[in-house]
């Protein structure tokens, strides 16, 4: 019981430590700061979720992310309109996601192996493509995606929302979810229980390649540019969010709710590592042993169990 309030008693005790720790953190500035620059990660990190719940991993969305940033703005600089850029965007990622699905289900393949492969088929598929030089001349208007306000709310805060319980629903009350976490406890078992484990672990890869072109877009909007070399690093985040909301590396846990706190505690440990001029170099040291750290006690705890 202890180990699964933990996340949310660390988001606590973060929240409160920085509010304490500098003056600054509280301003409405900071805080939207913080949801803007924490919601690419979180809409990476929920299609992340359902694929470790499923068993795999997925160490290519940071390219997918660029992928998809890049060619739906090159839509847009190519004359089209803004909602057929995001749409571009998103139809990359979920493309691209497909194919990670299809190549670990079709080959039998270990997905660490197929999306560190295609982590650098992507990457150098997006500098290929744009020559290795970023797409600038994106309509104005896009930054209300990224950048924009809905009552109040960053509109980032919204969609993420949105994303969240979508995701949720999916997990919980679909077919898809429960087959999710049948086949991420047990995929033989699966198999034998007549559960088509191929179809729908390429349709949860497809999903969390689609919400990465989507996190895509919306970097693309808050930079206002197509970078091909955006979303170096994400995947670290994105798996890091996972596991210390709770989900397993083995497979078969993990939740919406905890993936976001997740999400947000790596907000707040970079936000207060920026206010309190704490290097970037130590907070991908810091993200790093957070990893190792969650996973040892998830591992303590099936021991336990077991």
């Amino acid at each position: 019981m202890i180990q699964r309030l933990l996340p949310f008693l660390t988001l606590a005790a973060l929240f409160i430590g920085l509010a304490l720790a500098s003056p600054h953190f509280l301003t409405s500035t900071n805080l939207s700061s913080v949801i803007r620059q924490t919601a690419v990660i979180n809409i990476m990190a929920l299609g992340m979720t359902m694929i470790i719940i499923c068993g795999g991993i997925d160490l290519s969305v940071g390219c997918i992310l660029a992928m998809g940033g890049l060619l739906g703005s090159m839509a847009m600089g190519a004359g089209l309109p803004i909602a057929v850029g995001v749409v571009a965007g998103i139809f990359t990622g979920l493309a691209c996601g497909f194919l990670n699905g299809l190549m670990t289900t079709a080959l039998r393949i270990n997905p660490f192996i197929v999306t560190l492969g295609t982590l650098g088929i992507y990457r150098g598929t997006a500098l290929m493509i744009s020559n290795g030089l970023p797409v600038h001349n994106l309509p104005p208007a896009f930054s209300f995606l990224g950048e924009g306000t809905l009552l109040g709310v960053p509109f980032v805060l919204w969609i993420l929302l949105v994303c969240a319980v979508l995701v949720h629903v999916l997990l919980e009350h679909t077919k898809l979810g429960r087959y999710a976490f049948a086949i991420g406890s047990n995929a033989e078992a699966a198999l034998y229980a007549g559960i088509p484990v191929a179809f729908f672990t390429t349709a949860v890869y497809t999903i969390g390649g689609a919400l990465t072109g989507l996190a895509g877009m919306i970097e693309a909007s808050r930079l206002m540019t197509g970078q091909p070399t955006a979303g170096q690093g994400y995947e670290l985040q994105a798996i890091a969010a996972v596991v210390i909301g709770g989900g397993s590396l083995r497979g078969g846990e993990g939740s919406v709710v905890g993936t976001l706190v997740g999400a947000f505690i790596m907000g707040l440990l970079s936000n207060g590592s920026d206010l309190l001029g704490i290097s970037p170099y130590l907070q991908q040291a810091i993200i790093g042993a957070v990893i190792i750290l969650a996973v040892a006690v998830d591992e303590l705890r099936k021991r336990k169990l077991g």
